[in-house]
């Protein structure tokens, strides 16, 4: 199996030192290319074809939110995107998950956990939870940010049943949790999540938590 190819983007050298040495210690993660802002981080991309971009949100030149833009609207780009920040919650953070972000960490987020992340979302997984991105997406949807009561317009293609497990997903559970409070199996779990995606045209599931809480759907506590 061929390793999961990685790019680093943050202003901070010591930062970049620091997740370079912590990639080179895996067998199964390659450090293709490192980026000192944004500009830099998107020539790698085109360059390198990574498969997971850890992206600092506050860059400069261009900040990792334009460079989530950017990817988001680039047809050809294939780049799972990990978003970093120094602060437990920024502003930009759920506006990062519904342009495309898998993904959210800390910089103080422990070393394993940041493995893990990558491996994560390199499996074309999301990283809601446990962890930093569940509190902050909590945080963000019991604020202004979220509920607009806009519903999307794909909302009413899905079934009932595809719309209650689109307010399970927004709760951050995985399929396997999903499952055990259904009581149905993590394949008809995963059957409908994959149609929900399909039908709302959503990148993945960051995006359709997004579009959950931007839809007013019920969301069980």
């Amino acid at each position: 199996m061929n390793p999961i190819r990685l790019v680093v983007a943050d202003d901070q050298k010591l930062i970049r030192m620091a997740l370079s040495t912590l990639a080179a210690g895996e067998p199964d993660i390659e450090l293709v290319a490192e980026a000192a802002d944004g500009k830099a981080a998107l020539t790698a991309i085109r360059d390198h074809s990574p498969d997971v971009l850890l992206l600092d949100i506050r860059m400069p030149i261009m900040g990792g939110l334009e460079v989530l833009r950017h990817i988001e609207t680039d047809p050809d780009a294939t780049v799972r995107v990990i978003m970093m920040t120094t602060f437990d919650i920024d502003q930009y953070v759920f506006e990062s998950l519904e342009h495309g972000a898998a993904g959210f960490l800390t910089k103080d987020t422990d070393p394993e956990f940041i493995l893990h992340a990558v491996r994560v979302v390199a499996a074309g997984e999301s990283l809601l939870s446990p962890g930093v991105t569940r509190r902050v997406i909590d945080r963000f949807t019991r604020g202004r940010h979220a509920r607009t009561g806009e519903p999307h317009p794909g909302l009413d293609s899905l079934t009932a049943r595809e719309t209650e497990i689109l307010g399970w997903v927004a709760t951050g559970l995985s399929n396997d949790e999903i499952a055990e409070r259904l009581v149905v199996s993590p394949a008809t779990v995963r059957t409908h999540v994959g149609r929900a995606m399909m039908k709302l045209r959503a990148r993945d599931r960051a995006q359709l938590v997004v579009i959950a809480y931007r839809s007013d759907i019920d969301i069980p506590e």
